[in-house]
């Protein structure tokens, strides 16, 4: 098994950084206006229950659809401008409702369209950003970065709602709102300051000279693939089912809490804002326990866990011993979601193709909003049916049985263990008695990674125990002026096993032997060179060393 480098107490670069700083700012501005929503249409438009509830499931059910021709259309395109055009989208909408009150012209339809439109965007952008992520951290930091967006999510959480509740107090659900649009702003901003050079995807170029069209089967690819691989499909239904348990079971539990048993407003948002800390912990955890247990071991176990608290709440009576108990089981759910989704998050880009990563998540997102919608509609009509306890507990029973789809599945589970990355052409065998079995093939001309440097480019493809580089140096091509303010060393300090299949080269070692390798020869050449094109001809190398992997590449 595959060690798991936690990544714990150390950086994981600056454009990873920023990444985070940007997901931090816009997740605290999206809880901070969390109600406000629902407040604007009561309190403002003094909109009634059947048109605040309309306006509820329209974002996510329209928003979904609208997200639907969207996923293939990022997949081919660069993921950066994408997720700064997204967060610039939502700011306008969002800006667009205090205008419209202060003109007074704000309306339900108004209300409405935004409310579509942000889902859309949410939806694009989580997409993107899952495709972004992969390319700017190492394979094996993807835990620890999923781990660290995590514990970022359930910190604004916690903190968001109340501090929104108390600002909407003050200001009224407008300023949250205004607040909410100006996180996206400083979003786009901080995605923006990455920097770099980011490739064009694969297969971009036949695209812009098709147009835009999308085929159906574009539209499709996402579903085909989760449905299709062994290794993601009992992850989707268990991860889409267990979502939609929770979130139909969240206004049933409201209705009884606040109305049946009495609970004050202030005691129901305690009850499900002080359990956040769980999901702070659980993630902290998360890489510490894949890395002592192993990943499929803490997955399985955390992802059976997170299914068995949602029958708890059924129990629930008046009182400070019915508060307790709500806290108890939010807390024990939240931390085992803490733990189990960064692992199930890195486990899906695991397991996804570099070409294929919008179109999946995008795929992921739309299914999970439209589920939630339809569930929460079932179960509120459930609840009129057979009362909230009884829609309550029919959940957590059908809860319990989300686990089988893990357990049954437990195999596929240690793929990611094995390898790490996947391709669409690779295959994977279970062990037998003398190790992992496998066969892992990729194409260069589909690279995981592209890297962009004066009178030349590199492409690696990342495979279980070998990082391949293919490198073309152009004429008038030298380390020393094209890639040396780049690596921030004198001399170049890579390890080459290479193999010149174009072109000539002329390398020069630190203590002043030289050497000029071309067509067909196989070299070796240790850190401490410098090396530049001999002719007119473009010179192609293939390495083999797995050094490239930190060729040309910024250091932080």
């Amino acid at each position: 098994m595959a060690r798991v480098r936690t990544g714990e107490g150390r950086s994981l670069g600056r454009r990873f950084g920023w990444l985070w700083t940007a997901y931090a700012v816009s997740a605290f501005g999206t809880w901070l206006a969390f109600d406000a929503f629902p407040l604007i249409a009561i309190t403002v438009l003094h909109a009634g229950p059947a048109r605040v509830s309309a306006l509820a499931a329209a974002g996510l059910l329209v928003g979904a659809a609208v997200a639907v021709p969207l996923g293939p259309w990022v997949e081919f395109r660069r993921k950066r401008p994408v997720m700064i055009a997204m967060d610039l989208v939502r700011c306008a909408a969002l800006l667009s409702l205090p205008a419209a009150f202060l003109l007074g012209g704000l309306g339900f339809v108004q209300l409405l369209v935004v409310s579509v439109v942000v889902a859309a965007a949410d939806i694009v952008f989580t997409a993107a950003s899952g495709a972004c992520l992969k390319t700017l951290v190492e394979p094996d930091d993807l835990l620890a970065a999923n781990g660290r967006l995590e514990s970022t999510t359930w910190t604004a959480t916690m903190l968001g709602p109340p501090l929104g509740g108390a600002a909407i107090g003050l200001f009224g659900p407008l300023v949250t709102v205004a607040a909410n649009a100006v996180s996206f702003l400083v979003s786009a901003a901080g995605i923006r300051a990455i920097g770099g050079t980011e490739p064009r995807p694969a297969g971009s170029g036949a695209v812009h000279r098709a147009g835009p069209r999308l085929r159906a089967g574009d539209l499709l690819e996402g579903w085909r693939h989760i449905l299709t691989s062994p290794a993601l499909r009992p992850l989707f239904l268990n991860t889409i089912l267990v979502s939609g348990l929770i979130m139909a079971t969240a206004p049933v539990l409201a209705v009884l809490m606040l109305g049946r048993l009495g609970f004050a407003p202030w005691q129901y948002a305690l009850a499900f804002a002080a359990p956040c800390v769980g999901g702070l912990v659980g993630s902290r955890l998360s890489v510490r326990l894949a890395a002592r247990f192993g990943r499929p071991r803490i997955m399985l176990v955390f992802g059976t866990l997170r299914a068995c608290w949602l029958l708890g709440p059924a129990f629930v009576r008046p009182g400070v011993a019915g508060l307790v108990l709500v806290i108890a089981v939010e807390l024990g759910l939240i931390t085992c979601m803490g733990v189990f989704n960064p692992l199930y998050a890195t486990y899906r880009l695991e397991w996804t193709p570099p070409d294929r990563v919008a179109r999946v998540l995008s795929a992921w997102s739309v299914t999970s909003k439209l589920t939630i919608a339809a569930m929460t509609g079932l179960w509120g009509l459930l609840a009129g049916l057979t009362g909230p306890r009884t829609a309550i507990a029919i959940a957590g029973v059908l809860s319990l049985a989300t686990p089988a789809l893990l357990v049954r599945n437990r195999g596929a589970l240690s793929g990611p263990d094995v390898l790490t990355q996947v391709s669409t052409s690779a295959s994977v065998k279970n062990e037998g008695e003398g190790g992992p079995i496998m066969i892992e093939i990729k194409s260069i001309e589909k690279p995981d990674d592209r890297r962009d440097f004066p009178r030349g480019h590199l492409e690696i493809a990342n495979l279980s125990g070998l990082v391949f580089g293919k490198a073309t140096f152009e004429p008038g091509w030298r380390w020393t002026e094209s890639v040396k303010d780049i690596a921030g060393t004198d001399l170049c300090e890579v390890h080459h096993n290479g193999y010149v299949v174009s072109g000539r080269m002329h390398i020069r070692m630190r203590d002043g032997a030289e050497q000029e390798v071309g067509p067909g020869d196989v070299f070796v050449a240790t850190p401490g060179h410098d090396a530049w094109v001999v002719g007119d001809e473009p010179c192609v190398v293939f390495d083999f060393a797995g050094g490239m992997g930190e060729y040309a590449k910024a250091k932080h």
